[in-house]
């Protein structure tokens, strides 16, 4: 039984229990990556040594790690063209990254995290001793006392107002407030978080902050969706999701007949 459960592995829960089990309990593989994951994966690299101020060449590091990351997946997942396009698209979105980041928060600001680990007791689900994992990319605090949680995002032209808003979106920033004030003692109330978006085709404001706002009852929807997960994951209820079966790798297979 698992003792842990991650924002990643909730999403997968909500998209078929099944699918949960296939995945995290009998660890089966699934979706695997491909180009896209790559290019995120080296561009979160990226942003993280911007931050710190470790790399001179982030075009160069971007291709490096790039080059690392696709060499991970099988030959006949990469869409090579696509690559190539990629590559260029990088070159004109690295150099506004930490500009925008000054540009979001032009009183200054300390860097408090990048990459930093949570694992905190899950206090509100009692049946079992479960840990939130994640990790949060990046945490900021600027010269008012403020904390700012923000999650790197990589996408296309960006998002549309709907995704912004999407439940199964923001609850991942909901989790990562709530855990993270947990962890380090800090009121809620003095923490922002946002999604930062990274946009490979745009052809302007490249780098998109979306503020995303964890009230009461959003945390308390959040925590409400998470306990469910959990109380069903404990007592081994892992039913099908019929919908999602179209979307599923494993749908007509030894695994999932």
């Amino acid at each position: 039984m698992v003792s842990h459960i991650s924002f990643s592995a909730l999403k997968k829960w909500k998209f078929c229990p099944f699918y949960h089990k296939l995945t995290y309990i009998d660890k089966l593989k699934g979706f695997e990556g491909n180009a896209y994951t790559a290019f995120g994966s080296a561009i979160h690299t990226v942003c993280e040594k911007l931050i710190l101020n470790e790399i001179k060449d982030p075009e160069a590091y971007f291709h490096d790690n790039f080059v690392e990351e696709l060499g991970k997946l099988k030959e006949e997942l990469i869409d090579w063209d696509l690559v190539g396009k990629m590559r260029t698209q990088a070159d004109n979105l690295v150099r506004h990254i930490f500009p925008a980041v000054k540009q979001q928060f032009p009183d200054g600001f300390e860097v408090v995290s990048v990459e930093e680990q949570l694992m905190e007791p899950i206090e509100d689900f009692e049946r079992s001793n479960f840990d939130f994992k994640g990790y949060i990319d990046l945490v900021l605090k600027t010269p008012d006392g403020n904390y700012h949680i923000i999650d790197w995002k990589s996408c296309s032209w960006g998002w549309d107002s709907r995704r912004k808003t999407d439940p199964m979106n923001v609850y991942q920033l909901t989790f990562y407030k709530k855990f993270w004030a947990k962890k380090h003692k800090i009121d809620p109330k003095n923490i922002v978080t946002y999604f930062a978006l990274l946009k490979r085709t745009a052809k302007r404001d490249k780098v998109e902050f979306v503020k995303v706002t964890s009230g009461d009852k959003r945390t308390q929807n959040a925590v409400g969706f998470m306990t469910k997960a959990l109380y069903n994951i404990n007592a081994e209820n892992y039913i099908k999701n019929r919908l999602s079966c179209d979307r599923c790798e494993f749908r007509r297979t030894e695994h999932c007949p």
